[in-house]
């Protein structure tokens, strides 16, 4: 079964979909990792757990970029907001982020200059309007948006525009889904994130199914989450393993090859560390060469400090699936999204975040 556009929230659908599920599960446990932190909040805010048969169990992976952001980088993205004459421009999930100092929504309450954009576009935009300042932009992100930055700054270097920096904190998804297979939870196979592997394709996830995992890249809405889940389990059924795409009206198996020729001309892959993952081999992009004098680190001397995560905060283990939030002894009482310990709080994308809002439990 396909489901047609303007499909993926009919509940009629929702319902069969569901049936085939409990019928494909009968007689089999199975645990199934949602990647994207934008599947982790459209699972909570429409209640698929309570949909799915007992034997069926989803966990969050560290599929939220901002989450993944290690607490070093965020000291440096407060540091870069206090220096004399920078405008900080950064997403919105970021800017209540804290750090040992504050956080960047602290530093503008402090009369730093510190603004929120919707996209790379804007930061270029900001930096035409203002001349005689430097504009640094907190770049997180993983591949949907990186393509974003690498225009931005192509077309900055065209026109001559100078005073625009990145402060890189980009990265990028499997080689985090390599770390999951040796050290997370046990998972049998992965909803798989419809954005970015509309950009990547396919191919670069073939390692899950030569691990022996299922993997299917899935949609957001409630009936392309549950197509997904019932993808899985019937490879598992079948005892097959492949990456399928059960989000065709947005991603083909070869992804977008322009998108990243883009990012492949601007960046090159880099070690670069994760929240809760370590330091992950060419996990991340640094600038090439004909680009660093983009990179705000380089421009400013900013240097990433080592950090410590906050004391009592368990964001590491959730993003790797062995912890709930609710397994977390600060959460609801000491961390909530009004004042937060941790990023998984902070992000829309977080999974604390969306337990505390939709107050979904697997019970």
């Amino acid at each position: 079964m396909n489901p047609e556009p303007g499909a993926f929230r009919d509940p009629r659908l929702a319902r069969k979909l569901v049936a085939e599920i409990d019928e494909l599960a009968e007689g089999r446990q199975a645990t199934f990792m949602e990647v994207c932190g934008t599947h982790t909040v459209a699972i909570a805010r429409s209640g698929l757990k309570s949909m799915l048969p007992a034997s069926v169990r989803l966990v969050s992976g560290p599929g939220c970029p901002v989450c993944v952001t290690p607490q070093g980088e965020i000291e440096r993205s407060i540091s870069a907001a206090r220096l004399p004459g920078v405008i900080l421009a950064t997403f919105g999930d970021m800017i209540r982020v804290p750090g040992s100092a504050g956080s960047l929504e602290a530093a503008r309450s402090e009369g730093r200059d510190v603004r929120v954009l919707f996209s790379p576009r804007d930061a270029l935009n900001l930096a035409e309007e203002n001349p005689g300042r430097q504009v640094v932009f907190v770049g997180v992100g993983f591949e949907t948006t990186i393509p974003g930055f690498c225009a931005a700054l192509r077309e900055a270097r065209e026109r001559g525009i100078g005073n625009l920096s990145v402060l890189n904190s980009f990265r990028l998804v499997p080689p985090a889904l390599r770390v999951v297979l040796e050290h997370g939870p046990g998972v049998d196979g992965f909803i798989l994130p419809g954005h970015v592997s509309a950009i990547l394709g396919t191919a670069p996830y073939g390692f899950l199914a030569e691990a022996g995992r299922s993997a299917v890249v899935a949609g957001f809405e409630p009936v392309d989450v549950l197509l997904a889940i019932r993808m899985l389990l019937r490879q598992e059924a079948e005892d097959r393993r492949t990456v399928e795409v059960a989000y065709r009206r947005a991603v083909r198996p070869e992804g977008n090859p322009a998108a990243r020729r883009l990012i492949e001309e601007t960046l090159e892959t880099a070690d670069a560390g994760w929240r809760g993952l370590g330091v992950l081999p060419a996990s991340g992009l640094r600038f090439r060469k004909g680009f660093a004098d983009f990179d705000a680190g380089r421009r400013f001397d900013l240097e990433t400090p080592e950090a410590p995560e906050p004391a009592g905060c368990r964001c590491a283990e959730v993003l790797l699936g062995k912890l709930g939030p609710r397994d977390c002894g600060l959460f609801g009482g000491r961390c909530t999204p009004e004042d937060p310990v941790g990023p998984c709080m902070v992000s829309s994308e977080g999974s604390c975040a969306a337990e505390y809002r939709y107050g979904q439990t697997e019970d």
